[in-house]
C-alpha cells in the first residue's frame, strides 16, 4: 500500500469511487457488463459504466451501449450526488436577453414550469442536462415538435394548438414580456446560475423546503410518518455527552465509504450542539458539520461584528446551515444555495471556506464563466483574503432565522463592546422556509 508524503493512500486498490474525468485514458477505469439486452433488435450487446466527477460540477455515471448485431449505440448520464436535506425551489424573473444566457442545472427529479403560459415539464419526463434559460426552451419546443408530424395526420385541431403554443414558447425568447421561469427540484440538486455573484440576486427567489411523504417515496427515501425503531428505556439510553460515536456514511468528495465521528459538545455561554466529522483515507478529504441539539428556538438571532483588530479573526463561530453571512462593505451576502453547511470553526476558518467555496464554482471560475464576471470575482476573492489575513477591517453580520448560530463574545460575561446581539421575531416567509408553518405541535395524530 502506498503513501505520498500527506499521508493519502494512492494505492491502485484503493482509489477513490469517483475520480475526475481526464484526457488520461489509462486512469479511466470502466466496469463492462456483457449480455446486455439490446432493445433494438433483442440480441446482446455491452454496456460500459464509468463513474466520475466533472470538474467544476459533480459525480456522475457514464453509461455507453453497443450493440454489434445491429450497431444499435447510445450513451446516457445519470447524476450521482447525494440527495439533500431539503428540496429547492428556484424563481426566476426573466427581464431581458441576458437573463436567457443564464447557465441552469436541471437534474433528472426536477420539474420545470412558466406560470404566464400555464406550461409545465414533469419531474422524471427529461434526462438531467446542463443548459441556459433559452436551451429549456429549445429542449420544450423540441419535444412538442417531436409527434407533431402525427398529430397533423391523426388530430389536425390538436396539432394546430399546439403548433399556436410552441409560438408562444419560441417569442419568449424575444423577452418582449417579462416571464418566470420555476424549477422545482425534491433533490436539492437543481441551479440556476447568478451573474451578479457574489452579489445577491434581485431577479432569483431561492426557497429550501422539507420534502413530503410521497416525494421521499419517490426518490426512495422513507416516509415521514413511517415508524422509526423503538430505542431502549431512558434507564439505558447512552449518555452522548461522554461518548463518541460513529457511523458509516460516504465520503463527500469521492463518495467512498468512511466512518463519520459524532460528538455532543456544550458551547459556553449558548447551548449544545452535535458535531460531526468526517476523514477519507482516499482522497484525503476531510469535512465537519454542525447540528443544533436543541431544536428550532422561539425567536431568530442577529449577530453583528464590528471587526476592529486582526485578532478577531481568532473568535469562535458556530455557523448553522439556516444561518447567512453577510458582508456590507463588499455587498455580499452568503445564502443557503452556497452550500457551507453547518461549521463550528473561527471566524478566519468561515472566511476562508467562503472563499474556496466560490473558487470552486464553475459559473464563476470555472470553463462557463465569462471574462467580465471571471474578473469581478477575482477582485471580490482578492478582498476576501485581505480580510481572511486580517489587512481588512469590515462588519461581519450573522443572521440565523432558527437562532442557533454563535459568535464568540471574548469577553463573557460581560457585554461585547463590537458585538451587538439582536433577538427577533421570525417573519411568515421565514417560518415557511424552516416548515415551522404546518407544523401541528397538538392533535398530530389526528386526521387534519
Amino acid at each position: 500500500m502506498a503513501d505520498t508524503a500527506d499521508g493519502v493512500d494512492t494505492s491502485s486498490d484503493n482509489k477513490p469511487l469517483f475520480r475526475d474525468l481526464t484526457g488520461d485514458i489509462d486512469d479511466q477505469e470502466a466496469t463492462e457488463i456483457d449480455d446486455t439486452l439490446c432493445m433494438n433488435c433483442h440480441e446482446s450487446g455491452t454496456t460500459r459504466l464509468l463513474m466520475t466527477r466533472i470538474p467544476y460540477f459533480r459525480e456522475v455515471v457514464l453509461m455507453s451501449f453497443d450493440c454489434p448485431h445491429c450497431n444499435f449505440s447510445n450513451n446516457e448520464l445519470q447524476p450521482a450526488s447525494t440527495i439533500q436535506d431539503q428540496g429547492v425551489r428556484v424563481t426566476l424573473k426573466v427581464e431581458t436577453s441576458k437573463d436567457l444566457n443564464r447557465q441552469v442545472v436541471k437534474a433528472e427529479s426536477a420539474s420545470l414550469s412558466i406560470p404566464e403560459l400555464d406550461f409545465e415539464v414533469p419531474s422524471n419526463s427529461q434526462k438531467g442536462v446542463l443548459t441556459t434559460v433559452e436551451g429549456v426552451i429549445d429542449r420544450a419546443v423540441r419535444g412538442l415538435e417531436q409527434e407533431q408530424p402525427i398529430r397533423r395526420a391523426m388530430d389536425p385541431a390538436t396539432a394546430e394548438k399546439i403548433d399556436a403554443f410552441i409560438e408562444k414558447l419560441r417569442g419568449l425568447t424575444d423577452v418582449k414580456t417579462p416571464f418566470t421561469l420555476v424549477l422545482d427540484d425534491p433533490t436539492g440538486n437543481s441551479f440556476v446560475e447568478n451573474p451578479f455573484a457574489p452579489s445577491k440576486d434581485k431577479n432569483v427567489t431561492l426557497v429550501h423546503y422539507p420534502r413530503t411523504g410521497e416525494q421521499n417515496i419517490q426518490l426512495g427515501l422513507p416516509a415521514e410518518n413511517e415508524d422509526a425503531p423503538t430505542g431502549a428505556g431512558e434507564d439505558e439510553v447512552e449518555n452522548l455527552a461522554d461518548e463518541v460515536l460513529s457511523f458509516n456514511t460516504n465520503c463527500p468528495n469521492c463518495q467512498s465509504p468512511v466512518p463519520t465521528n459524532m460528538k455532543v459538545v456544550d458551547i459556553p455561554y449558548f447551548k449544545q450542539v452535535i458535531v460531526m466529522a468526517t476523514t477519507c483515507d482516499r482522497c484525503g478529504h476531510r469535512s465537519n458539520e454542525v447540528k443544533s441539539a436543541s431544536g428550532v428556538a422561539e425567536k431568530g438571532r442577529r449577530m453583528t461584528l464590528n471587526m476592529t483588530d486582526p485578532s478577531d479573526l481568532t473568535r469562535d463561530v458556530l455557523k448553522s446551515e439556516t444561518c447567512t453571512v453577510c458582508i456590507p462593505e463588499l455587498d455580499f451576502e452568503l445564502s443557503l444555495s452556497y452550500g457551507i453547511g453547518g461549521k463550528f470553526t473561527t471566524l478566519e476558518g468561515l472566511i476562508i471556506d467562503i472563499k474556496e467555496q466560490l473558487e470552486k464554482n464553475a459559473f464563476c471560475l470555472g470553463d462557463s464563466s465569462t471574462d467580465t464576471g471571471g474578473n469581478k470575482m477575482k477582485e471580490f476573492l482578492a478582498k476576501l483574503g485581505k480580510i481572511a489575513e486580517g489587512k481588512r477591517m469590515v462588519h461581519i453580520e450573522l443572521d440565523d432565522p432558527a437562532g442557533n448560530s454563535y459568535l464568540q463574545n471574548v469577553y463573557a460575561p460581560d457585554p461585547d463592546p463590537e458585538l451587538v446581539v439582536e433577538d427577533y421575531i421570525r417573519s411568515h416567509e421565514q417560518n415557511e422556509d424552516l416548515g415551522l408553518n404546518q407544523m401541528r405541535t397538538e392533535n398530530y395524530a389526528e386526521d387534519s
